[in-house]
């Protein structure tokens, strides 16, 4: 008796819970704690719990974007942040994935990262293809900057004299004019800090691609995105067009669409969580930016609610 008791009493107050039985829980797969990406997912997670209606929402560290893809794969994880280009080689079976696709599909992007061309500026460069044969860092090793900076140097046909490095090795090399420059994942439309800190002892140029090269990496790197970036006028630098990627979020093929709906809906609409976390969010269309950016299909919680909210999402976008 005693125990049918309990086990009524039990089934009572989780009626009543503020997290009912029938809430799906939701498992995040970040990056290392020590990003302002792993911050930026907290308080995505934080807003979930707090307004998407029928979710309960928790945060893992992970390897970040290709740990999170085998993790969405093995359903390990429900959502993972990735960069888009690494998802859309991904989803199509491409480069590190052939024979082995992981069929995840975007719920939103939220941060852009240009792929910036760094030079000095007394270095007698002045465009991407007077890289060849200098003393030039493509990106730290085994970052997704050095993997998309050499497949589309060598598209152009560039050979630079690659010297490979930590961030701050790359950084004081540059600076004792050891090599010309370098590659860095820029903040939004702004430089790095490593690029800011080179740019304080010394003239600085950022190399954007041409029309001829625009086209040539839209046409055989689709999975990269092309981003134009305004001027900054407290820098000198002018406006230039840089290959790059988007950061977002992916979910796994198992996550239940209701759930996704309302977890896309909460994170486009909100205007205070996140960009309290990412101050470069302020001011962002999350959904134009997801539209404008997306390499890969999106998932159909995020068509429905891009429709409902009047835009049209291209063919190519829906799976």
């Amino acid at each position: 008796m005693f125990k049918k008791t309990l086990v009524l009493a039990t089934a009572i107050a989780a009626l009543h819970s503020p997290i009912s039985q029938a809430d799906q829980d939701v498992l995040i797969g970040t990056t290392s704690a020590s990003s302002s990406h792993y911050g930026y997912f907290v308080a995505v997670s934080k807003l979930i719990n707090s307004t998407a209606e029928g979710v309960k929402s928790s945060v893992a560290e992970t390897g970040a974007t290709l740990d999170n893809l085998r993790r969405l794969k093995r359903n390990q994880v429900d959502i993972g942040l990735v960069t888009t280009n690494t998802m859309s080689a991904a989803y199509n079976g491409t480069g590190a994935f052939e024979g082995a696709a992981v069929k995840s599909k975007l719920l939103w992007i939220y941060a852009l990262a240009p792929q910036n061309v760094v030079v000095r500026g007394d270095a007698n460069i002045n465009s991407l293809e007077e890289l060849s044969g200098r003393k030039f860092n493509p990106g730290i090793r085994g970052s997704s900057t050095e993997a998309t900076s050499e497949k589309v140097l060598a598209l152009l046909g560039i050979e630079v004299d690659a010297v490979r490095g930590s961030t701050s090795d790359i950084v004081n090399g540059i600076k004792d004019n050891r090599l010309a420059g370098y590659v860095k994942s820029g903040s939004g439309m702004k430089l790095d800090a490593s690029s800011r800190d080179i740019a304080a002892q010394t003239e600085i140029k950022v190399l954007g691609l041409n029309d001829e090269q625009l086209q040539k990496v839209k046409s055989e790197l689709p999975q990269l995105s092309i981003v134009d970036v305004p001027a900054n006028a407290e820098m000198n630098l002018p406006a230039y067009t840089a290959w790059g990627f988007g950061v977002g979020a992916s979910a796994s093929e198992s996550l239940d669409e209701d759930a996704a709906y309302q977890i896309v809906k909460v994170v486009m609409e909100d205007t205070e969580h996140q960009v309290a976390a990412m101050a470069n969010l302020k001011g962002q269309n999350m959904a134009e930016m997801t539209l404008k950016y997306a390499t890969s299909p999106l998932h159909p919680a995020t068509v429905k609610y891009l429709e409902e909210q009047g835009y049209t999402v291209p063919s190519n976008l829906i799976d």
